[in-house]
């Protein structure tokens, strides 16, 4: 069974941190791909351990991801 989920990523110069909003679990890696690849085997980790109740607790959170618009100067 496969669910796909969010992934927020924001990187600077030295490193990526990986997001996933859903679930509030959050990984690291020196590039994007490498934070977006340790994300999902964390995101996996948390599958295939957490107990039913923590599952259903953090998937019952609506996360909705938009843009804003501000005004800037």
């Amino acid at each position: 069974m496969y669910r796909t989920l969010t992934a927020i990523i924001q990187s600077d110069e030295d490193a990526s941190v990986a997001s996933c909003p859903e679930l509030d679990i959050t990984s690291q890696g020196e590039t994007e791909e490498t934070a977006r690849e340790n994300l999902r085997e964390a995101l996996e980790l948390f599958f295939e351990c957490a107990p039913a109740e923590e599952l259903e607790r953090r998937m019952a959170n609506r996360v909705v991801v938009a843009s804003v618009a501000v005004a800037v100067g």
